[in-house]
């Protein structure tokens, strides 16, 4: 099945979590607008500045990568992270159509087969892949020093 025909934005009911969620393929705009997700996405995608010497080497490096988003509607640290991922995205003037966002339940998974072969154990997830759709590295649930400075290092392992 295509991710065209499939319902983008696709809200369930997730027993483990015992409230709605977010499941499957999203939009931007989809989980921006997702009220329990919104209430923390604005203030925090306002409040983050990212550091603006790494920014500079990340709009050098990152170009035609593909990212891929692994979240849940649900988590903390993906109510954070995500936010704060989309503005250093933003700031670098990266396109969201070279982004993928896969939303999960409580278990950490998804419909349609969209984790398969993905390896999720934790959300966030971010997964950075090249042009081709290998996989360069990932920022597993939180960042080991900030995302920027992550993103970058992930970034400078495919140039070396």
């Amino acid at each position: 099945m295509s991710v065209s025909a499939q319902e983008l934005n696709k809200k369930i009911h997730d027993q483990i979590k015992n409230k709605d969620i977010l499941i499957n393929t999203c939009t931007r705009e989809g989980i921006t607008s997702f009220p329990e997700f919104k209430e923390m996405y604005d203030p925090i995608y306002e409040a983050y500045t990212p550091d603006a010497a790494t920014l500079i080497e990340i709009k050098k490096l990152l170009k035609k990568e593909k990212i891929t988003i692994v979240f849940g509607s649900w988590c903390g640290d993906s109510k954070v992270n995500v936010p704060n991922f989309f503005k250093i995205l933003d700031a670098a003037g990266f396109s969201d159509k070279n982004v993928n966002i896969i939303a999960v339940d409580g278990n950490k998974k998804a419909e349609n087969g969209l984790l398969d072969k993905l390896n999720i154990l934790r959300v966030p997830t971010f997964i950075i892949s090249d042009k081709k759709g290998n996989e360069i590295g990932r920022i597993i649930e939180g960042p080991k020093n900030t995302l920027e400075a992550d993103l970058l290092a992930i970034l400078k392992q495919k140039t070396s």
